[in-house]
């Protein structure tokens, strides 16, 4: 079985919103489940978005570091491995499974075909909350509630981007300069470049050492 963003539910919200439609975890999602899925070979279910549904035996992303409270529903579920971003989202979702951490990654090759010339100074990529409080300089553009491809079109054009997660990987993939601005997140190197069929190869080591 396989809960993704091709859920009705899901899918019936995502549309109901209108910046955060483009998000981040429904383009995780749809990666995923179209290269990720068919490399991995497991018994367990997949759970690639939060439906606030899943069953027991599966795998789990978590896509919310910043809320992971937003997973406590996981704990009528048995026998979950619960897939984590960043090392640190781990240890808070620890008592719903098995935790592991499997680095961000996006489709390489997808990304690299938008790289353009440099023809602009700096702009934010990312939801609108996420730059909540933040004083950025004055000369700085904002890429929000944009389709993917129109996205990754915009951002190649930049020369600096601040960002974070997967949107910080492609920016690298794009040829800018990522700028740190979330003080969780002060080390931009953490972002490392890694296509989504090498980190199933990492996922399917994980899940065979679990498994065995």
């Amino acid at each position: 079985m396989i809960i993704s963003h091709e859920d009705k539910d899901y899918a019936a919200r995502r549309w109901a919103v209108s910046v955060n439609r483009y998000n981040g975890a429904y383009y995780y999602s749809r990666e995923i489940c179209g290269i990720m899925i068919p490399l991995v070979q497991t018994d367990r279910s997949w759970v690639t978005v939060n439906t606030r549904r899943a069953v027991d035996h599966a795998i789990v992303f978590i896509h919310n570091n910043l809320h992971p409270k937003n997973y406590d529903w996981l704990k009528d579920y048995k026998d979950l491995v619960l897939v984590c971003g960043i090392p640190e989202t781990c240890e808070k979702v620890a008592h719903l499974g098995k935790a592991i951490y499997l680095p961000l990654s996006v489709n390489v090759a997808e990304v690299e075909a938008y790289r353009a010339e440099k023809t602009k100074e700096a702009a934010f990529v990312g939801r609108p909350s996420k730059r909540l409080g933040v004083s950025f300089p004055e000369r700085v553009d904002y890429l929000e509630g944009m389709p993917r491809r129109k996205l990754l079109a915009e951002m190649a054009k930049y020369k600096r981007v601040y960002a974070v997660g997967r949107s910080a990987i492609e920016a690298k993939i794009l040829g800018c300069e990522v700028m740190p601005y979330d003080e969780r997140f002060p080390d931009p190197d953490r972002w490392q470049i890694l296509d989504t069929r090498d980190a199933a190869r990492i996922l399917q080591n994980k899940l065979n050492s679990i498994d065995e």
